[in-house]
Formats: C-alpha cells, sequence, structure tokens
C-alpha cells in the first residue's frame, strides 16, 4: 500500500482516504485487472505523494506560494506518469489497450511537451493560487457540496458559493490570457476577440463563422470550453483538458461516488467525522479492488456500476456547437457526462478512450444500461418548402467513445442554397441520440431528424452545415448511413 504519513486527526485521514480514492478510481479505469489497478494506483500514489512533499518543502523554505496542481490532480497525473513509464519498461499489457494507443500519440504529448502548447485548462489551473486551485477542482470535479467544500478549506459556509464564482472567473481570465500567448494562425487570432465575446454572454449565440472554426480548430475549442463559464461544461474541460485520456470517465466516476455518500445519509468521510455505516450498503465495489483499497478508502470505489442520471432531448442553445481537446461538447447545456462502466474481477474492459481515434475504440461491453436521455418519437416533420432540391455531400466522424456513449459530428455540404434545413439519417446498432447542439432533434427506432437551429438556417451555395451530438450504444457502434438533406440522399464523403 502507499507509504502515508501518520494523520493527526480525522480530517487528515479523510483527506488521504479521498487522495487515494481518486487515485484508485482513475487507475482502474487504466489497467486491465484488479491487481493491475492496485498496483499502478499504488506506485503512482508513492510517486505523487513524493512530489507533494518535496514542492511543499521548497515552497515553506522560500516563502512563496507552489506553483503546482493542487493534491488530487497532481496525483492524478501521476497516474499518467506511472502507466507511460509501464509502457516504457515493456509492462503495457497490463494497461487498457486504449490508453497505450493515446499513450504513443501526438495527443499524450502536448502533456509534457512545451508549456505553451499545453491544454488550456492545465495551464488555467497551475496559474491559480493554491487554495483558488482547489476549491475550483474539489466544486467542479470531485463534485463536493459547498457545505463540505466550506468545512473542508475552513470557508464560510454563507460565502463559499461566492468564492467560487469568483474563482470561476479567475480561471477564465486565466485561461483567455493563456490562449492568446499560445501560438496560432492569423485565423485563429482573427477569432480571439470574437470567441472571447460570445462566450461571456449568457445568450449563447454564436455567429455561424465562428461556430465552423470551432468545429474544425481544436485549440480554440479548448479555448472556448475554459472561457465559456454557463452551461455546465467546465467540470468537463477541466477533467478532460487536466487528466487527459479516461477524463470523461472518472468524472462520471467521481459524480456518482458524490451521490453514493449523500445519498447513504451524510459524507461523514469529507466531513472529517466517523463512516456512515449504512453507506457500506450504497458501495458497489469489484472484490479485487476492495482488499486493496479496504486500508485507505471510505469510499465507494465502483460506482460506475450504479444508473445513470438521464440526459434531457431537445435543442440545445446557440454556441453548442465545438469540442474540447479531449472530443467534448463546449457548452453542453446539461451537466451530465457520458458514463463509464465498471467490470468484474478478471474481466475485458470496454474501450473508454477520451479523444481517441474512431479505429482505435474497441467494442465488447459486459454491462447493458438503459440508453441514457430521452428522444422525442413521432410523426416527421413536413420537408421545409423553402429549400431547393440540393446535392449534398455528408461527413460522418466520431469524436470519442466511452463503454457505454459516445460523441459524433456530422457535416453535409450542399451544392445549393438553403434557406432551411432537415438532415436524416439511421443507426444499425440501436444507438440512441441524447444531446444535440447546432440543431435540435427526434428519433423514431433507428431514424433520427435533426432540424436547424434559428441562428443556422441558411447555408450558401457550396457552404456546409455542422452539428454534433452525443448518444448510447451496446454491443456495437457501427457508423450511422443512410444520410439525406431536406429528403434527397446525399452522398459520404
Amino acid at each position: 500500500m502507499p507509504d502515508l504519513p501518520t494523520p493527526q486527526d480525522a480530517t487528515e485521514a479523510a483527506l488521504f482516504s479521498e487522495c487515494w480514492d481518486a487515485v484508485l478510481s482513475y487507475a482502474d479505469l487504466c489497467t486491465a485487472g484488479s491487481t493491475a489497478a492496485t498496483e499502478l494506483a499504488t506506485e503512482a500514489f508513492s510517486l505523487g505523494m513524493r512530489e507533494v512533499r518535496e514542492a511543499e518543502a521548497t515552497v515553506r523554505g522560500a516563502g512563496r506560494r507552489p506553483v503546482r496542481l493542487p493534491r488530487i490532480p497532481l496525483l492524478l497525473t501521476a497516474v499518467r506518469t506511472t502507466a507511460a513509464d509501464w509502457e516504457t519498461r515493456g509492462l503495457g499489457h497490463r494497461l487498457d489497450p486504449d490508453l497505450r494507443l493515446w499513450l504513443n500519440s501526438d495527443k499524450a504529448l502536448r502533456y509534457t511537451g512545451p508549456p505553451l502548447q499545453r491544454p488550456i485548462a492545465l495551464r488555467g489551473l497551475r496559474d491559480l493560487q493554491a487554495a483558488d486551485a482547489e476549491l475550483l477542482w474539489l466544486a467542479e470535479v470531485e463534485a463536493l457540496p459547498l457545505p463540505v467544500l466550506a468545512r473542508r478549506l475552513g470557508l464560510d459556509p454563507a460565502t463559499v458559493g461566492d468564492e467560487l464564482a469568483q474563482v470561476r472567473g479567475l480561471f477564465r481570465d486565466r485561461s483567455h490570457r493563456n490562449h492568446l500567448d499560445s501560438p496560432m494562425d492569423a485565423q485563429c487570432r482573427s477569432y480571439a476577440r470574437l470567441l472571447d465575446a460570445v462566450t461571456r454572454s449568457t445568450a449563447g449565440e454564436t455567429p455561424g463563422d465562428l461556430s465552423r472554426h470551432l468545429a474544425r480548430c481544436q485549440q480554440c475549442a479548448e479555448a472556448a470550453a475554459c472561457l465559456r463559464l454557463h452551461g455546465g461544461g467546465l467540470p468537463a474541460a477541466l477533467a478532460g483538458g487536466v487528466i487527459g485520456w479516461g477524463g470523461l470517465a472518472y468524472l462520471e466516476r467521481r459524480r456518482r461516488a458524490a451521490e453514493v455518500r449523500l445519498g447513504a445519509g451524510r459524507p461523514a468521510a469529507l466531513e472529517g467525522g466517523p463512516p456512515d455505516p449504512g453507506a457500506n450498503k450504497a458501495k458497489v465495489v469489484r472484490s479485487g479492488l476492495l482488499v486493496a483499497a479496504v486500508l485507505v478508502s471510505l469510499l465507494a470505489l465502483a460506482v460506475s456500476m450504479m444508473p445513470g442520471d438521464d440526459m434531457d432531448n431537445g435543442a440545445q442553445g446557440p454556441g453548442a456547437g465545438t469540442t474540447t481537446a479531449e472530443g467534448l461538447p463546449v457548452a453542453n447545456p446539461s451537466s451530465s457526462i457520458p458514463a463509464a462502466t465498471s467490470r468484474a474481477p478478471g474481466s475485458a474492459k470496454p474501450s473508454q478512450a477520451a479523444g481517441a481515434n474512431p479505429s482505435e475504440s474497441t467494442g465488447a461491453k459486459n454491462s447493458d444500461p438503459e440508453p441514457q436521455g430521452t428522444s422525442s418519437a413521432g410523426a416527421e416533420e413536413p420537408e421545409p418548402s423553402a429549400s431547393p432540391a440540393p446535392s449534398c455531400l455528408v461527413e460522418y466522424s466520431l469524436v470519442n467513445q466511452w463503454p457505454d456513449g459516445f460523441q459524433a459530428a456530422v457535416t453535409v455540404t450542399t451544392t445549393e442554397a438553403l434557406s432551411d434545413w432537415k438532415v436524416t439519417w439511421s443507426f444499425k446498432d440501436g444507438q440512441k441520440v441524447t444531446q444535440m447542439w447546432d440543431g435540435s432533434f427526434t428519433q423514431s427506432g433507428a431514424k433520427v431528424t435533426a432540424t436547424a437551429a434559428d441562428y443556422n438556417k441558411s447555408v450558401p451555395a457550396d457552404g456546409s452545415l455542422s452539428l454534433g451530438f452525443l448518444a448510447s450504444w451496446q454491443g456495437r457502434n457501427a457508423p450511422a448511413y443512410d444520410f439525406s438533406l431536406n429528403g434527397h440522399a446525399c452522398a459520404k464523403s
């Protein structure tokens, strides 16, 4: 087990327990079995805690503030670093196959490369004062309630919400500055001021040219995710930008863990009090992990086996049609994040790459959850009468995939000008759309119908329209097919 310092009181014990629980949860996502998860977590925890102690000792000696991540995200990056070391040492067979692909891709290099090219969220969090960064991470990613945050950080319960709002604003300012400091081409530079203005607006109206630019430019889309504080996308922007691979799955696990703690009675482990005996009834843990974690963990470790929250269907606000560096919607109106799943001891783990290439994602699942979200099924809407019969070319791309969900984008190029549009397609494997941006949707069986938002109905001749969506899948996730634009079949690009 990790070399833990002797805690002086229950609060310190709870803090170390939570840190270990977070490390073990992420290590479980990164590995191919229970034993490997425990060993990876142990090695990474020791590495991370040594770094924490060395940084704190240096800061005390020099009398300056620490320039590092808060404790939990620092430990999570230690898991990623240790996994990369395993790959180098020939232990990659013990890691999740999709993580191995990610570690050997350009995506992983962004986290160790030149500072100005690292993810905006990672740079923004490091630029905050230590206390502010910890408050932001614990609230947004670890999903701790405000009263718990106040007790944990010694803040006034009556004002902790206001302090969190101020910290969010500081993070936005740091992210904006880091975006401007990043190397970028002339086109990205020309959109920087507009991007700042649009993401400040609660109306969420994004001009069509900026929306199309964000759909194609990872760097600007990543910045938009950090700059847009409304819409519920900040937690995922932080998790994806700081952790990297598996950030979305980790975020969902932590949110479900918080639900388990609160649902079991009171969040005793987080408050510094004795654990609630009733909480054990709510825990769903893998037996292999339980043996390793019981000495230090008071929290549920396999919360991802619990049913997920549904996501609302319907038209999403303008400006929601972009993605972060890890394939995440920039302005997801819902706070629900795609769920991760757990697996039985010794069983193969399903694919859960964040930002992986579609060809890198593998498919078998060992759970059969209900599809998340709802969709409107019913009679199809009449074809828009004002639009001519276009010739069209469609591009369907799988942006990201995790064990029971995925994110995809659809781009349709039309040779004729449109004053309104409706795009339809079908799925082969029972996929269900749960959210859409830059359009609204209905789904009847396998057929999905997407209609224009108010701001993007008009498309010029030889122009294109783009939309993105989240959906659930089970077993297989074959690409969508049978695309049509205003009732006319489209060829695939």
